[in-house]
């Protein structure tokens, strides 16, 4: 059995399957170890599929996120792990700099950050993943539970390997990358928005191009690494369209098809963050510089 292993960090169930997704089954499928640690149940999520929008979906939406969560990581043949807490939802401007006033009480948002990086801590040591994927500092978009998760995992990085941080949390562990996962990339939507205005369709890219450089900015100048995944976008897909509730099939996620995505885009981008080993930029590999990896 191969020791390489990752370690994906996510916010809600349906992250794991927008950002990052092809990437994680490929390094399954080609025999490392991949967990993905979703930190919320998703029960404050709103219905975004149109077609699920119908009775006693939204009052049991905590349960069946939790299916649709099983049936994601089956199509991408990754383990999976919740971490127990509450969505906090989004109840505003997620840039309003009140937004913390507005959450729910208990949510995740609103924890302590070093009480969530003690779980994943734990988590680190128990697993051992040489390479941990997580959001960057605007989480990605800046969702409160996205937030969490990046300064969660920076903390967890740095004092996972610290053997006088909570040494009942398990023998120390040093990971030796962390990524930061880039799934939202201008150029790549822009390309995708073309071809369908040039085959006389609408585009559900539209709206979000017109945002971008208020939303994200150039993601391309801070991406370090692209993994060649293309034949993984199958698995993608239908890991996005096992969370029936949160993907709409009109959308932008699913606008595009596997195959034209496959000969216009065949990587998907990450920013390698944090190394302890040197590697030369640009990668094509998350594990490029770790040595020996196969011994831990």
């Amino acid at each position: 059995m191969s020791t390489k292993r990752l370690l994906a960090i996510h916010a809600h169930p349906d992250d794991e399957s927008s950002k990052g997704a092809a990437t994680t089954a490929k390094y399954a499928a080609e025999g490392a170890e991949v967990l993905v640690v979703t930190c919320t149940g998703g029960e404050r999520g709103d219905i975004i599929n149109p077609a699920m929008d119908r009775p006693g979906v939204l009052e049991n939406i905590g349960s069946i996120r939790r299916e649709e969560m099983a049936e994601a990581a089956a199509a991408l043949g990754i383990q999976h792990r919740w971490l127990g807490h509450v969505d906090s939802g989004l109840p505003g401007n997620p840039l309003d700099p009140n937004i913390k006033e507005m959450l729910p009480e208990g949510c995740f948002a609103l924890k302590e950050d070093d009480e969530v990086a003690q779980e994943l801590v734990e988590i680190i040591r128990e697993f051992k993943p040489q390479v941990i994927i997580t959001y960057d500092e605007n989480g990605g978009y800046p969702h409160p539970d996205h937030l969490m998760v990046y300064r969660s995992s920076i903390i967890a990085w740095d004092k996972a390997g610290d053997e006088t941080y909570h040494p009942e949390l398990g023998q120390p562990w040093e990971p030796k990358k962390l990524y930061y996962s880039h799934g939202f990339v201008y150029q790549r939507m822009k390309i995708f928005h073309d071809l369908l205005i040039e085959e006389g369709k609408t585009s559900p890219y539209g709206p979000m191009l017109a945002r971008w450089d208020t939303t994200f900015g150039d993601i391309m100048a801070r991406v370090t690494t692209q993994v060649e995944c293309a034949d993984y976008f199958q698995n993608r897909e239908d890991a996005l369209r096992a969370h029936a509730t949160q993907i709409d099939p009109a959308g932008a996620f699913l606008a595009t098809p596997v195959d034209i995505q496959q000969q216009y885009w065949p990587t998907e981008e990450f920013e390698l963050a944090k190394t302890r080993v040197s590697t030369e930029l640009p990668e094509n590999d998350l594990f490029a510089g770790i040595p020996e990896v196969g011994e831990s």
